[in-house]
């Protein structure tokens, strides 16, 4: 279980610090439950992410236990360290959007005649309630051909999910290569 503290000023002066002591600045929030500011170590952050098997993930916040979902995460721009990271509670039964990261796997054909995987959406808008989500969307790509690509509306949304995204868009496809 990842251990945060809960930032009692959060102010820029204390941000900074906090940054400098390694600790990554990070909001929980969630319809129905009081808005936190908390701070989390930066490696354990990161490791726990890595090595979560669920979609969502608990958290310690002092006495409080709350299961969390990466809502929004804010990169450095010149060596794209997390900076900041927005936390949904996972609310047990409540109907909510949540995005949910797509993954590749395989090799399409298309590489083989002058073409380029190209992933236009790393995640999708989903609607319903924490038990039904996905872990992620896994997509075979090894059939795309160059021109090819894979639509929203190719994939399927688990029982009791709606994907929120335009059915016409692209998720990823294998284009010419200049």
């Amino acid at each position: 279980m990842l251990e945060g503290i809960i930032r009692e000023s959060i102010g820029k002066r204390n941000a900074k610090q906090l940054k400098r002591d390694g600790y990554l600045i990070a909001n929980i929030y969630a319809n129905g439950v009081e808005n936190i500011s908390a701070a989390f170590k930066r490696g354990e952050f990161a490791r726990t992410v890595r090595n979560k098997e669920t979609f969502s993930f608990p958290v310690k916040l002092g006495d409080t236990e709350l299961n969390v979902v990466i809502q929004e995460y804010q990169l450095h721009p010149v060596n794209g360290d997390v900076i900041h990271v927005d936390l949904r509670v996972a609310v047990p039964g409540q109907v909510t959007k949540y995005l949910v990261p797509v993954k590749t796997n395989g090799t399409p054909k298309g590489l083989k005649n002058k073409g380029v995987l190209i992933i236009s959406k790393k995640r999708l808008t989903v609607r319903g309630a924490i038990e039904n989500m996905p872990f992620n969307f896994d997509l075979d790509v090894s059939d795309l051909d160059r021109d090819d690509n894979i639509l929203v509306r190719d994939i399927q949304a688990p029982e009791n999910t709606v994907i929120m995204d335009r059915d016409d868009v692209a998720i990823c496809g294998v284009i010419k290569a200049k």
